[in-house]
């Protein structure tokens, strides 16, 4: 089994299924091609078509089945896996994890486009809109109330997919300093604690590429 996916410093969709399939020990072959960009990967999108027609990282190989799409992947995984559990097993709370994790999906463009993930970039705040800062006070809610349900230290316990899904927001909230709850960087600090989350990081950091559009203190962040 492989996974295609994008530069660590930047591609917060690569990271989603790749830290699900590290965190629950699914072993998988990484194949990474670092994003197009001035200083990147020119031939970015020809490297990537034999691997998808959507043109765009991540991409999970099992054998002859390409699968495409973040929550298409965690859900191949979690029918190929059931005995490593992505989604809980109880029905309500399986729902309530779908629910969250489709959320995240479709929703949160402004502080996605504000806090572009980028884990080199040094730790400071940053002035976000009142759109943003609604985003941020809707995801505090969803896991106030989902970690409050299930006792934590993840939303519904043990570590499944609906906090792949938010392991990018994660890094943005600490990238960017954004002020949240006591009960909100305790979830922070739960997934930044994971040897998944550390393996990650630790390879996003070494990176050489820089992509302009996701340096969101471009360039004064990178002579600072």
């Amino acid at each position: 089994m492989k996974l295609v996916i994008g530069n660590k410093n930047y591609s917060s969709w690569s990271l989603r299924p790749w830290i699900a399939m590290k965190a629950l020990g699914i072993p998988f072959e990484e194949i990474l091609i670092p994003f197009g960009s001035p200083l990147g990967n020119p031939d970015f999108k020809e490297r990537l078509a034999p691997y998808t027609p959507a043109g765009k990282v991540p991409v999970l190989i099992d054998g002859d089945t390409h699968v495409w799409e973040t929550l298409a992947i965690l859900e191949y995984l979690a029918e190929r896996f059931p005995e490593h559990q992505l989604w809980p097993s109880n029905m309500q709370a399986r729902a309530a994890a779908r629910a969250l994790a489709s959320e995240m999906h479709a929703g949160f463009s402004a502080l996605r486009g504000e806090c572009p993930m980028n884990l080199r970039r040094p730790i400071k705040p940053r002035a976000l809109s009142a759109a943003a800062q609604a985003d941020v006070a809707r995801i505090e809610s969803m896991w106030q109330q989902a970690r409050a349900r299930s006792g934590g230290p993840f939303l519904f316990g043990r570590f499944c997919a609906a906090d792949a899904m938010y392991a990018p927001v994660v890094t943005r909230l600490d990238t960017y300093g954004v002020a949240v709850s006591r009960e909100a960087r305790d979830y922070i600090d739960a997934v930044m604690a994971l040897p998944a989350f550390a393996e990650w990081r630790t390879a996003a950091i070494a990176e050489t590429w820089i992509v302009p559009e996701d340096e969101a203190d471009w360039p004064t962040v990178l002579t600072a």
